[in-house]
């Protein structure tokens, strides 16, 4: 069986890398993390300006299909890959097409090597957006904030995926803290045990919660 992956998405500033750092720190074996900054950050910025676009472009037409079709493509084959060899993997990113059309995320979980894939969506709204994104003080959220509303238009941060989903709530205020919420996350996610007598070693190659 191919090893899980796991799909930790939601706007630009919503808090997706806290989350999924508070999800590795509960599952076992840790995924292999792929954050779309991290990979691409340093990449993307001498893309732009190879092109004379402006540096803190991250969002719109011409960045979707010159940069960020390429990003997610990089993603979604090494994802695919690691699983292959049976490592569970996490990426990291907002991934608002995928999660929001049912038929494009079928052909994702494909492209990721299939089932199973959980997702985990991080949920936000405008005005803690907003807050985030001023408060972090970013150059790559500079196009984002000069035309926030149509920002928010794409990013539709309070609209749930159209696809199997679990929510992790970071909007302001929210019930319940990220990290209760993580572990309530993990507890619903973890399979029934075996009976003691008939429980065996875990295998090498399945994230389980711990």
């Amino acid at each position: 069986m191919i090893a899980p992956a796991w799909i930790v998405a939601g706007p630009p500033g919503a808090g997706k890398s806290t989350v999924a750092r508070l999800l590795l720190a509960r599952l076992e074996p840790v995924p292999a993390l792929l954050d779309k900054d991290t990979m691409y950050g340093p990449f993307v910025a001498a893309a732009l300006a190879g092109a004379g676009r402006p540096a803190g472009e991250r969002e719109g037409p011409w960045y979707d299909e010159h940069v960020k079709a390429h990003e997610y493509a990089g993603m979604t084959g090494t994802a695919r890959e690691i699983r292959r060899y049976g490592c569970p993997v996490m990426l990291s990113a907002p991934f608002t097409g995928q999660i929001h059309d049912a038929a494009r995320w079928r052909s994702w979980v494909a492209e990721l090597g299939g089932e199973p894939v959980h997702l985990i969506w991080v949920r936000s709204d405008a005005q803690t957006l907003r807050e985030r994104l001023a408060s972090r003080g970013s150059d790559r959220d500079a196009s984002k904030l000069a035309d926030f509303g149509a920002f928010v238009d794409r990013m539709r941060p309070d609209l749930p995926p159209a696809v199997p989903h679990e929510c992790v709530d970071n909007r302001r205020p929210a019930a319940g803290t990220l990290d209760d919420q993580v572990v309530r996350l993990i507890a619903t996610l973890r399979p029934p045990g075996p009976p003691a007598a008939a429980a065996s070693p875990r295998s090498g190659t399945d994230a389980t919660p711990r």
